[in-house]
């Protein structure tokens, strides 16, 4: 042997050897229905002096028809809150108007306050729905009569007072102003500004 010739390891000889001695009978199909073990082996010739028996694969286990129940949603930690989250809005009611006036202010009061007011017509005028008092707010609708009915639209009037002291609030097609908003009754407000 030449020194530059390696040495093939005697396990890899012996290995195909064994490869090349176990000719036999080729493989048969596994079978197409359960159980799906293979078929057992018998003894396996090497050589003259090895001989090996395989043991018989225990059958294949068949897949479960039912499956455990894993939750699908994290579990929440449920904290008690006293206010409503960003997105919602209470529904808050919307309070009554007031009543007709009992006393004063009268409708004829009314028209004597708005008569000569800018922005108010100066045309026959009279009472189309109210007055409506709260405390000592008192709020009417009045509309022009005559031909030019058809083409103005009602005016509002907001006043407080009755008698000698009746004042002028606002009069107008939009009478929800600061001081309604923030002074008059809530039954005068939503007659003037609807909430």
């Amino acid at each position: 042997m030449s020194p530059r010739t390696p040495l093939i390891p005697l396990a890899v000889l012996a290995g195909v050897g064994l490869l090349l001695g176990a000719c036999g009978e080729p493989p048969r199909p596994l079978p197409s229905s359960p159980p799906y073990a293979p078929p057992s082996a018998g003894p396996i010739s090497i050589g003259p002096s090895v001989d090996l028996t395989l043991p018989t694969a225990p059958p294949l286990p068949t897949a479960p028809t039912t499956y455990p129940a894993y939750p699908t949603t994290r579990p929440t930690t449920i904290v008690p809150t006293t206010t409503p989250p960003p997105e919602t809005v209470q529904a808050t009611a919307t309070p009554s108007h007031a009543p007709r006036c009992q006393a004063q202010p009268t409708g004829a009061q009314i028209l004597a306050l708005v008569k000569g007011q800018p922005g108010v017509p100066d045309k026959p005028m009279r009472i189309y729905e109210g007055p409506f008092c709260s405390g000592t707010w008192s709020f009417a609708t009045v509309e022009v009569t005559g031909e030019d009915a058809d083409e103005l639209e009602p005016l509002m009037v907001v006043s407080t007072g009755a008698g000698t002291t009746l004042a002028l609030v606002a009069a107008g097609s939009d009478v929800c102003i600061d001081r309604v908003q923030t002074s008059a009754p809530p039954g005068i407000r939503v007659l003037a500004c609807g909430f």
